[in-house]
Formats: C-alpha cells, sequence, structure tokens
C-alpha cells in the first residue's frame, strides 16, 4: 500500500508565512492536538519546523472534515488546502497569523496515547522520556537543540575546509593505550585472547597524519570513556578534532578564535570579542583555585598570608596559607545559618572550616575570630578584602597552599550560586596556558603527565626535567568557557629520543613504551614536521551555546549516570555460544550480577 501515492509535501509546517497567503500547499506531520467546536474542527499540525494550524468547517469536503473528527494527538497526517489569514491570531507562533484551509486530508499512520504529553516543558521524570526517546525527540526544545547541533557541525566543516584542514576518518577499532581514563574494550573473534579498544580520543593518529604530510587534520570524532558519568559527561561523545604542522600556539589559537568567533556569530547571533583574555595556569589558580575558572562573575581570591603569619588566631597563623573572597551585597543573604551551610560544603572538599566576617548596612563588623584576632586585624583583613557595607568575606586556612586554594575556589563557586549572580546570557572565553607538565599524584606518591605525554615540554624547561619536575612547564593549552573546559590541545613532541626521556621519566621503561607506542617513535626516525592541535568538546559546546543543563539534552540517544541506555536496555547479556566464539566465559561474579 503506497501511502504517498499522489501527495508531494510542498513546505514545512513551520516554515509556512503570511506572505504565503493564497498560495496551494501540502505539508505533513504529528497532530499536537485536535479541537472540535462542532462546526469548526482545528488541528495543530506539528512538523520539526513548528506547527501550523490546520481549520474544517462548514464549507470543507465531507470526506476531510470527518476525518479531521476522528483524529487524536500523534496522529501522522498530510493535509492540502489553501493558505489563508487567521481570524484570532497566535502571537506565541511564528505561523500565527495564518492558517490552512484543508480540501484534502489523508492519515498516514494512527497513535496509541503516548505516555506523555509531546510539550516543551514536559514535566515527565527524565527515566520516562528517556525510554521512549524517540517520542521525547519529539518535542519541539529538543528537536530544537539536535537541529542546532547539526548547523554547528555543518559551519565546523565549512570553517576548517575553507582554512585547508582534510578531514580524515581515524579508526574506531585501535590498540589500548589508555589516557587516564578506562577503555572501553572490544575482544577479537579471529586473535582470540587479544582485545581492540575503542579510541579515547584519536591523538596518535592525527600526529602520524601530520608526518604522513596532510599538513591539516580535522574530524569530527567519536571518542569513549569507562568514566563515571556527570552532567558533563557521557560514555561516548564528540569531539571536533583538529592538528597542524608547522605552526606554534600562536597559530593555533588564531585558528580556533576564528571558528569560535564565527559559530556563534552564526548560530545564536553573539558576537565573541577576540583576542580572548589569556591566563596562566598559574594566574588562574591563584585568582580563582581552578583551572577553568567561572570569569563572568567577580569574587576573585586575595591572599591574607601576611596578615595571618603574626595572628593570635592560631587557625591562620599555623596554617601555610590563608585565602578569602569577597561576596559583595551579601550581608541579607548570607546569614549565620547559610554560612554554616557553606562550612559543611567547605568541608566536603576538604577544607577544615570557615571563617567570616560580616558587615551590617551600618558599618557594624562581626566576626568569627575576632575576639582572638582583635579588631585592628579584623580591619587589615577587611581592607585588603575591599570589602565595605553589606558585604560578607569568607576565608579558609590550611595547612597544604594547593588545597588553601582549591577548597577557596569551590566557595566561590558555591557562594555565586547561591546568591544567584551568575550572568546566565554571559559568554566569558579564556585561555589557560603554561601548564606544569607533571602534577604530582598524593595517593601515588609520584609525578604523572598533567596532560598526555605527547605533549611538548616548554624549551626553557628541558633542563629541569630530571631536577625539578615541579618547575617543568608544558606546551599545553585549554580554551574555558564560563568554567567548563571546552577546549584542550598541545604542541606535540617530534624528537624521539626526547619521547622515549618522558615516556622514562612517568615510569614507562623502554621496553614497554616500544610495546605501546613503538609505531610513533619509528614515524618519528622520518622527518615527522613539527605540529600542535585541540580537540573541542562539540557535546559541551552545543550545551554551552543552548544554556542546557545536561548533554543529555544535546545528544540524541544519551547514556544515563550508569551507562546504560533504558530505551534499548544497553548494555546487555549475550549468549553463551557468541562469548564461546571469542574465547571467553563470565567471572562466576558477573554471571550472579543482575543486568541493568
Amino acid at each position: 500500500m503506497d501511502l504517498m501515492s499522489g501527495w508531494k509535501r510542498t513546505d514545512y509546517c513551520g516554515c509556512l508565512r503570511a506572505a504565503d497567503i493564497g498560495r496551494e500547499v501540502t505539508v505533513a506531520g504529528w497532530v499536537q492536538r485536535q479541537r472540535d467546536l462542532g462546526s469548526l474542527i482545528f488541528v495543530d499540525l506539528r512538523d520539526r519546523e513548528g506547527i501550523i494550524q490546520l481549520a474544517f468547517g462548514e464549507t470543507s469536503p465531507r470526506q476531510a472534515f470527518e476525518k479531521a473528527a476522528g483524529v487524536k494527538s500523534e496522529y501522522v497526517l498530510m493535509a492540502r488546502g489553501t493558505v489563508r489569514e487567521r481570524s484570532s491570531k497566535n502571537a506565541a507562533l511564528p505561523t500565527g497569523d495564518i492558517e490552512i484551509d484543508v480540501s484534502e486530508l489523508k492519515v498516514l499512520a494512527e497513535s496509541e496515547t503516548p505516555p506523555f504529553d509531546i510539550l516543551a516543558d514536559s514535566k515527565t521524570a527524565e527515566l520516562t522520556r528517556l525510554q521512549y526517546r524517540y517520542l521525547d525527540l519529539r518535542r519541539p526544545d529538543l528537536q530544537k537543540n539536535i537541529l542546532l547541533r547539526h548547523k554547528i557541525s555543518k559551519i565546523t566543516r565549512d570553517y576548517f575546509d575553507e582554512n585547508g584542514f582534510v578531514e580524515i576518518e581515524t579508526p574506531i577499532l585501535i590498540r589500548s593505550t589508555p589516557e587516564g581514563a578506562r577503555d572501553y574494550l572490544v575482544p577479537s573473534r579471529l586473535h582470540k585472547g587479544s582485545f581492540y579498544a575503542l579510541p579515547q580520543s584519536p591523538q596518535l593518529y592525527k600526529q602520524l597524519s601530520m608526518v604522513a604530510g596532510f599538513d591539516r587534520y580535522m574530524q569530527i570524532a567519536r571518542c569513549f570513556r569507562d568514566e563515571d558519568l556527570r552532567a558533563d559527561r557521557q560514555p561516548e561523545f564528540t569531539q571536533i578534532d583538529l592538528e597542524m604542522s608547522f605552526v606554534d600556539m600562536e597559530d593555533i589559537f588564531a585558528m580556533i578564535e576564528g571558528y569560535i568567533k564565527r559559530v556563534f556569530s552564526e548560530v545564536i547571533g553573539v558576537e565573541v570579542a577576540t583576542p580572548i583574555r589569556r591566563l596562566t595556569y598559574g594566574e588562574a589558580m591563584e585568582l580563582y583555585g581552578c583551572d577553568k575558572p567561572d570569569t563572568r562573575y567577580g569574587m576573585e581570591i586575595f591572599d591574607i598570608g601576611d596578615i595571618a603569619a603574626g595572628s593570635a588566631f592560631t587557625v591562620f597563623s599555623g596554617a601555610a596559607a590563608v585565602k578569602g573572597i569577597t561576596a559583595k551585597n551579601a550581608f541579607g543573604s548570607l546569614t549565620r545559618k547559610e554560612i554554616d551551610k557553606l562550612t559543611e560544603y567547605v568541608r566536603g572538599v576538604g577544607a577544615k572550616g570557615l571563617a567570616f566576617i560580616r558587615i551590617a548596612e551600618d558599618g557594624a563588623v562581626s566576626s568569627s575570630f575576632g575576639k582572638f584576632s582583635g579588631e585592628q586585624e579584623v580591619a587589615r583583613i577587611i581592607e585588603r578584602a575591599g570589602a565595605g557595607p553589606g558585604d560578607v568575606v569568607l576565608l579558609i586556612a590550611d595547612a597544604k597552599k594547593s588545597l588553601a586554594l582549591s577548597a577557596t575556589g569551590a566557595l566561590r563557586i558555591e557562594t555565586a550560586k547561591k546568591l544567584g549572580i551568575i550572568p546566565k546570557e554571559r559568554f566569558d572565553f579564556l585561555w589557560i596556558t603554561d601548564f606544569p607538565f607533571f602534577d604530582y599524584d598524593e595517593e601515588l606518591g609520584e609525578y604523572v603527565a598533567m596532560h598526555h605525554p605527547f605533549t611538548s615540554p616548554s624549551d626553557d624547561s628541558l633542563a629541569f626535567l630530571e631536577t625539578d619536575k615541579a618547575a617543568v612547564k608544558a606546551k599545553a593549552y585549554d580554551l574555558v568557557l564560563n568554567g567548563i573546559e571546552l577546549s584542550s590541545g598541545s604542541i606535540r613532541i617530534t624528537n624521539p629520543e626526547l619521547q622515549q626521556r618522558i615516556f622514562s621519566l612517568l615510569g614507562l621503561t623502554e621496553e614497554k613504551a616500544t610495546a605501546k607506542f613503538g609505531y610513533l617513535l619509528e614515524a618519528f626516525k622520518y622527518g615527522p614536521p613539527p605540529h600542535g592541535g585541540m580537540a573541542l568538546g562539540l557535546d559541551r559546546l552545543v550545551m554551552q551555546m543552548l544554556g542546557c543543563e545536561s548533554l543529555r539534552d544535546v545528544v540524541a540517544f544519551p547514556k544515563v549516570q550508569n551507562a546504560s541506555e533504558p530505551m534499548t536496555k544497553c548494555p546487555a547479556r549475550v549468549d553463551g555460544k557468541q562469548l564461546e566464539e571469542l574465547g571467553l566465559a563470565l567471572l562466576p561474579a558477573a554471571q550472579e550480577e543482575e543486568p541493568q
């Protein structure tokens, strides 16, 4: 049965306008709602572009009128008729000035009653919506997100193509080379006992593309990491992956800034000012207590170490660092009860506690430590904090400077949320540069690579590689947007001796390095060009541009917190024959575990 016989859609529902009045059109879509007023029937027909009202009245053909009387929500219809002006306008719809006077109506598919209303502001539990994701995706807000994601992807390809990049697809089945998170492993049937991994990034292949002479590589790449999920993480994600030969950091910054400027302007009409502000890693930590600060609001961290050194308040004088923030005009909001909540919060991120100074509108000062330190010291801290009437000063002391900074940085974010001072419509970009090459892992008691081990140390740091790891800087950089790491990149090592030296410093013997990365080291013997690159998280970029709270709002078929997909019920058990073909068997503990 050919349902479309003799019918051709001429227009999308949401694209019709007053300029189309008088045209005969054919539209198709889903019934948003039907209103039967007796002698008049109105049907709101919805497609991906929007909604148009179908009108049926006394002059309508009887067959069309009777069909319209029987349709229900989510029926699939095709309608032919003439666009006319509506007698009662609907300013909430772009098509609200017009309707279609229907002459022919065809029901292409009926629908059961959906488990929830297909509305933009659905209050249905997210898990239920994810179980019926194909229905959830009919909601206008989600459709808008996915369509804008498509537009961003198209602009991305256009921009980098115009700038000489070649789109190269790299393998999905690769050798396991863990980059910090766990790999997703794929057993090989032909090579029993051996496994592929799904790529955490195309890092090594894009570097090999530079060795191969392609000069500029890009790919909208699917990547996979087996890690615990949160609002801005998914086990499978998409990144805009780039690599360039014969460039330095400034070339890469200029290329990325041009892209950001274009995509924000064309997609959401926001003009991003360039050049983008830069902070070194050290500056970011001192001012904001983290390496991906949200700079849409102030409340920068200040230091009172010199004042605290001579304090009679032993919590201050016995600390290696005392850091603080000033919450402007927060006296009424940050009551003692609210400060107690903040105290519990900072304890949860490792701080011992929270000291405070509250300044009333009349200038009266109260503090949690004044009886120990005296009024003069409190006054000096107020001056250092730049505080005045109506302000609240919050202070954290610790035996470790790094913890004092990170805890104060977390306090800054939590306080800003509590006060509601984060401007939602603002986009603040920031480059973070001069990262440490090594990061000291206190649990392991050793230095590890802060970025991946293919990042080049800065030229003036090479002398300290073996003698002072803490002094070594990396040619690495991150692009931060509103406190979210949007992109990360670096200039790469191309000298095989230096690469082997770095592996050795990270505890990777020459034998192990050759086993894992021998093909890269071998390639570097054949004239590698100087190169560097970046990877921008496409999911995060879309989420930030559209102001969404979760990646699940911008991914068509996402996973939930336990890395499962409610709609298809994956991951799922496979039968014993499949395992046998792969040379695998489940351990007893795995056999007993109930599938999700």
